[in-house]
């Protein structure tokens, strides 16, 4: 899951939120086809602390990143290694990625977006939703948010510092926060010459509460690693 998909899934609402766990399925689509099954990402949030790991079977390859020692893990539990992120180097790739992202959308520039209600409200991972389509430049993006869950952008605002998209996403990130919810479905489509862009980013389950903090860790038999190392 890239962190560019985690921050859209970030950006709403407003308040303090308690920590939280869900699962989503991300589908790229060209042309309107379908470039594969689609990814399952499942992803844990504990403050400053995240962790991500992608594929249908939990307890595979995860990227754990804390915000509050500035540290950041790659784990392989089939050689049970935690690879040590250069977090400086990892930032800088996030905000060079998250800057042409934004350009690319037409949505770096305030103003650049506007916003208009779904008229058909839709039932996401057991919670109504309501719809709002927001255009910035060469992008649609479709949202759907629900007010029924306790979570907001305040406890978001070091993770989205941190990568950049406060302001690579600017315009477009200004419309996203005036939305009344959290985001269970995500559709953006971007039109590259004649040719639409679509990514659909879907969760279809979600649980708010305490997390295990051991999760936020490399385990205690894994071997360190740094990155730059064979």
């Amino acid at each position: 899951m890239s962190l560019l998909a985690l921050s859209t899934t970030f950006l709403l609402a407003a308040g303090p939120a308690p920590d939280f766990y869900f699962e989503q399925t991300t589908v790229t689509l060209t042309g309107g086809r379908p470039s594969g099954p689609g990814v399952t990402s499942r992803v844990w949030y504990a403050g400053r602390k995240i962790r991500l790991e992608a594929g249908d079977a939990p307890g595979g390859p995860a990227f754990i990143l804390r915000l509050d020692t500035g540290k950041a893990y790659r784990l392989d539990p089939a050689r049970k290694t935690a690879v040590v992120l250069d977090a400086e180097r990892l930032q800088t790739r996030s905000q060079m990625d998250l800057s042409a992202a934004g350009n690319a959308m037409g949505a770096e520039e305030e103003g650049s977006a506007r916003t208009v209600a779904l008229k058909t409200p839709r039932t996401v991972a057991g919670y109504a939703c309501r719809g709002y389509r927001i255009t910035a430049g060469a992008t649609v993006m479709d949202l759907y948010v629900t007010s029924q869950l306790p979570l907001g952008i305040d406890r978001f605002a070091d993770f989205l510092e941190w990568t950049g998209a406060d302001q690579a996403l600017g315009g477009l990130l200004t419309e996203i926060r005036k939305l009344p919810g959290f985001p269970l479905e995500t559709r953006s489509r971007v039109t590259v010459g004649e040719e639409v862009h679509e990514t659909r980013a879907t969760v279809t389950r979600i649980l708010v509460g305490a997390q295990p903090l051991s999760l936020f860790d490399p385990p205690l038999d894994y071997h360190l690693e740094r990155e730059d190392e064979p």
